[in-house]
């Protein structure tokens, strides 16, 4: 396998990593032999010590940083201590811990070697100001230099983080959207498709039950069997679709109050409306109206043959109130699939909209169904 390789680099990252430790220790060598004396067995020993443990820098950071620091006291060659306590600032997060090594390395550099033959001439030589800021600039900068390379690893990690985060959010974004539509597609599917089939289904039982000729009535058999088994299927495919999704998006084109005449002449049922509703309401109040208008008439054609239907749509103190009442059937009922799912969508369509709906058995037999949103409701 090929080991993958960072952003920006030519070679894979081991090889990188290894190049960089190269070059460190060979520019540490040459800071040693700039400023050791070759004669000094125990400076060459310190220097060689420092520069030699470099590339356990990042595994060790301050086992290195403590084995560098003894060429910083007894030399002036202090650039691997230097790059040790980079190395300690960019992967630690103890801010103490940083601030004693800082001020051990500027010790360190800072009073000269050896300690015992200091004198009060020399100590006095030394303690000046300008070499005192130097010492302290050069011990401050790894340290902050560290710090700051740091915080730009963990900002690019979180960077990462919340494009992934972003990236997470619009996919369940696009799959809520793909769910309300789903959701949408199956009320649109039952509400108009099982309409328009049940009706075809009702209309040729009768024309199978009324009918005298043989073949009028083979076809009628095999209208009203294929309309039951595309109602069946039509079953299965809504239930799928039901699976997901809340509020529905808008599919065009809409039906609208202007349609209900016409929904309830092609019914098939003796329907009489009555409505005063101005037709300037919100889409989808209209739509609510129609699509409760349209199951019960439906579930009249479905589970009351021969019975007649009236239809109330009117408004008072800001609300809307729409009744479907049907008498009871004339004739045994032709048993059509049925999924259930009707009234709960009306109730869904309504609670949208910030109204009820109710149904229940009248006293003469019948049925009634309520639709009650508010008249001035936006959604």
């Amino acid at each position: 396998m090929v080991p993958r390789r960072p952003s920006g680099l030519p070679w894979p990252a081991p090889l990188h990593a290894g190049l960089v430790d190269t070059v460190l220790v060979g520019v540490s060598l040459l800071d040693m032999w700039a400023n050791v004396d070759p004669d000094d067995r125990a400076a060459m020993a310190c220097g060689l010590l420092a520069a030699l443990c470099l590339p356990l820098r990042r595994r060790l950071p301050l086992a290195t940083f403590l084995l560098t620091l003894p060429t910083a006291t007894v030399t002036d060659a202090a650039l691997a201590t230097l790059i040790a306590l980079y190395t300690l600032s960019s992967l630690s997060r103890h801010r103490l811990l940083l601030a004693l090594c800082g001020t051990v390395f500027a010790v360190a550099d800072f009073v000269p070697w050896p300690w015992p033959s200091l004198e009060i001439d020399e100590l006095s030589d030394t303690y000046s100001l300008i070499h005192l800021s130097y010492t302290l600039a050069t011990a401050v900068a790894p340290v902050f230099l560290g710090q700051l390379v740091q915080a730009r690893r963990e900002l690019t990690l979180r960077l990462a983080e919340i494009s992934e985060a972003r990236e997470h959010e619009r996919l369940l974004i696009t799959q809520s959207v793909l769910a309300q539509e789903r959701a949408q597609l199956a009320r649109e599917m039952h509400d108009v498709v099982a309409h328009q089939v049940s009706l075809i289904a009702v209309q040729a039982g009768a024309l199978q039950v009324g009918s005298r000729d043989a073949e009028a009535k083979e076809a009628a058999v095999t209208i009203r069997r294929l309309s039951v088994q595309t109602l069946e299927e039509l079953r299965h495919m809504v239930s799928v679709l039901r699976a997901s999704g809340s509020r529905p998006t808008e599919l065009t084109p809409q039906p609208s109050l202007a349609d209900l005449e016409r929904l309830v002449d092609s019914s098939g049922i003796e329907a009489e409306l009555s409505t005063d509703l101005p037709g300037d309401l919100p889409p989808p109040v209209q739509r609510g109206v129609y699509r409760t208008v349209q199951e019960a008439l439906t579930n009249v054609r479905k589970h009351a043959p021969g019975a007649s239907a009236t239809i109330r749509i009117h408004h008072q103190n800001g609300r809307l109130h729409a009744t479907i009442t049907n008498t009871p059937a004339t004739r045994p009922a032709v048993p059509l699939p049925s999924a259930h799912h009707g009234l709960v969508g009306l109730r869904q369509r309504a609670e949208l909209l910030g109204g009820t709906v109710t149904s229940a058995p009248t006293t003469a037999g019948g049925y009634e169904l309520r639709l009650d949103i508010p008249f001035d409701h936006t959604p």
